[in-house]
């Protein structure tokens, strides 16, 4: 046992990555008969018959030549779909994405030591740096603890990207860079980005070979915040970030070929540790209700937020926190866990620092002044009316759910997910009266750089459970019945995905090698079912698990008539992040918020009522 924990000492967080299992791609015959059962829910005799024609045109024709160039790529990669969804997903995706693709969650911490409180935002700022700048050091030295299910590693390339990361635009195409490098590979960039008011600050991390301090951090912030607070707002060059893809690229290249000056200040944004974000505002917060603060995250003033960074830490002036980041470089799981780590530090120290109070003869920050001309200005207004006019159409609702959480649904022998994704369902069901399309994460990190795969929650046991449930003739052990059928169906779904046999990615590589070759879409794709299920993107119901811990968070909907559904699980609760446009009529995120709430007790009845 002694020896056992000696090892797992030694390991270290990339030492898996060389003998991971390569990404498998599925067999096409099973690709596209769950393809065919996934569009069930939303066909017609008719139109299914009519899908079924061409699913079995495209297996004995076009599809399985792709299938073949398709296995051919598998062969020469590790990861056949790493570069393409790096790209389809994110990079060439051409609408603003600060606000459509980025996610954010607001801290817990208020939950414990540091309810919202004015005038703590430097002091709690300073302790919750630190804690992010201890996290970055366990992962350049290799000692975060690599991830397992069982004694299975997972991939942990994904942390890799959580610091030192940034996406540049481009014309057409963006592109990721990563500075970050673990203590074994060389120097990484130890200097952190401050946006306040408009004007951009830089501080090195490390003092003489060691991380500065929270007094010494808290010295450098309050000169930061009295400078600003006391002087004209700056530019906000950093609202450009939130501007349409296209036009950020444009504007940046203007801004470089304005003054030489200006490469080298977006240079040292991109390769800065993180982005800390001072904001002037006050959300309100219980610990019951996220909603308010958690907009004010996603939605906030776009001057001191640099949306193309794998991350902001954001701070508010009554001392609440959360953070902004870019999707393209890693899931949310990856700031799940740096959020967890901080807040669990914040708990252990009773949200104070211990340490000595002694504060080193630091350099002051530097300010970092980019030259700009009265078309960049006007740039910089354009860039705020837009994403202020997006950001007032947003609509978050942000709620706990306490009657009960994971324990309880234990007890029932229900998994918790699939609990809240078939509540969903149903909620959905009783809003519109008919079964909504709906994207799930599974996460592939059992393979060498897997990200995700799509499981596809509206399955027609889901639909016959909800029919019944709406179907006042039937029984509640009949109910009952339909509701484990579609439990089971959702967790052999989840397995399936997470372990390489899910089809939507499958199909994305068939479509995406056929535009390789120049071919014409294939009809499987331009089919109306391909959509109306979900396909390409038309999710109405987009969803993820953001795990079992106090961290929450969100991204807006996928489709403008659709909900963005994010929850935690807890023992004693759940919590429900659902965010909605309101410019359309159908989604309101209250109304379905508020039924979620009403599936859960149904749900639960159903189980207690069915064993009288």
């Amino acid at each position: 046992m002694e020896n056992q924990l000696v090892k797992s000492a030694e390991e270290r967080t990339f030492q898996y990555q060389d003998c991971l299992p390569s990404l498998p791609v599925p067999s096409l015959e099973e690709s596209l008969k769950k393809y065919l059962e996934s569009v069930k829910p939303f066909a017609n005799e008719e139109e299914y018959k009519k899908t079924e024609e061409i699913v079995q045109k495209f297996q004995n024709g076009i599809g399985e030549k792709l299938h073949q160039k398709l296995l051919e790529r598998a062969k020469g990669k590790r990861n056949w779909l790493e570069e393409w969804w790096l790209n389809v997903a994110y990079l060439e995706v051409r609408i603003p994405s600060q606000l459509n693709v980025n996610f954010a969650g607001a801290a817990p911490h208020c939950e414990h030591y540091w309810p919202p409180k004015e005038g703590t935002e430097l002091e709690r700022g300073s302790i919750s740096l630190w804690h992010n700048l201890n996290y970055w050091q366990l992962l350049r030295k290799e000692k975060v603890p690599v991830h397992k299910v069982g004694t299975t590693p997972l991939d942990m390339n994904q942390f890799r990207m959580l610091f030192n990361t940034c996406k540049v635009p481009g014309i057409t195409r963006d592109s990721l860079i990563n500075y970050f490098k673990t203590e074994r590979e060389g120097h990484s960039p130890s200097h952190i980005i401050v946006l306040c008011r408009g004007r951009v600050f830089v501080l090195d991390a490390i003092h003489e070979g060691c991380l500065i301090t929270p007094p010494e951090i808290l010295r450098q912030l309050t000169y930061i915040h009295k400078k600003c607070h006391s002087e004209p707002d700056g530019p906000g060059i950093a609202a450009l970030t939130s501007e349409e893809r296209t036009r950020w690229a444009k504007a940046r290249e203007y801004l470089i070929n304005l003054d030489p000056e200006n490469l080298t200040i977006l240079e040292k944004i991109q390769s800065s540790l993180l982005v800390y974000s001072i904001e002037d505002d006050s959300p309100h917060i219980t610990p019951e209700d996220y909603s308010q603060v958690t907009e004010m995250i996603l939605i906030g003033d776009p001057t001191v937020r640099w949306g193309d960074k794998s991350y902001n830490l954001i701070s508010f002036s009554n001392g609440l926190f959360g953070c902004s980041c870019d999707h393209a470089p890693y899931d949310a799981m990856v700031m799940v866990n740096i959020s967890h780590y901080v807040d669990e530090k914040i708990l252990e120290n009773e949200g104070r620092w211990k340490g000595s109070e002694k504060v080193r003869d630091l350099p002051l920050p530097e300010e970092l002044i980019f030259t700009v001309d009265e078309k960049i200005l006007n740039d910089i207004s354009h860039a705020k009316a837009q994403y202020f006019k997006q950001a007032s159409d947003l609509q978050i609702v942000v709620r706990h759910f306490t009657s009960f959480g994971k324990k309880l649904t234990k007890k029932k022998r229900l998994h918790p997910d699939t609990f809240i994704q078939l509540a969903l369902q149903l909620a959905y069901y009783r809003l519109l009266g008919r079964p909504g399309c709906c994207y799930e994460t599974a996460m592939t990190r059992y393979f060498y750089h897997g990200r995700t795969e799509t499981v596809r929650s509206c399955t027609v046991e889901a639909v016959r459970w909800c029919q019944a449930m709406q179907d006042p003739s039937t029984s509640l052990l009949e109910r009952q019945r339909k509701m484990l059928q579609a439990f089971a169906k959702h967790n052999k779904m989840m397995q399936e995905c997470s372990t390489g046999k899910g089809f939507d990615r499958h199909l994305l590589g068939l479509s995406l090698i056929a535009k390789e070759e120049g071919l014409p879409v294939p009809e499987l794709f331009t089919d109306p079912l391909f959509s109306k299920s979900g396909g390409g993107g038309n999710f109405v119901l987009s969803t993820s698990l953001i795990g079992y811990l106090r961290i929450h968070g969100l991204v807006v909907p996928m489709v403008h008539n659709g909900w963005g559904f994010f929850y935690n699980i807890r023992d004693d609760r759940f919590v429900v992040a659902c965010s909605a446009w309101k410019s359309c009529p159908e989604t309101d995120a209250e109304k379905l918020v508020e039924l979620i709430f009403r599936a859960f007790h149904d749900m639960m009845q159903l189980m207690n009522a069915a064993h009288l």
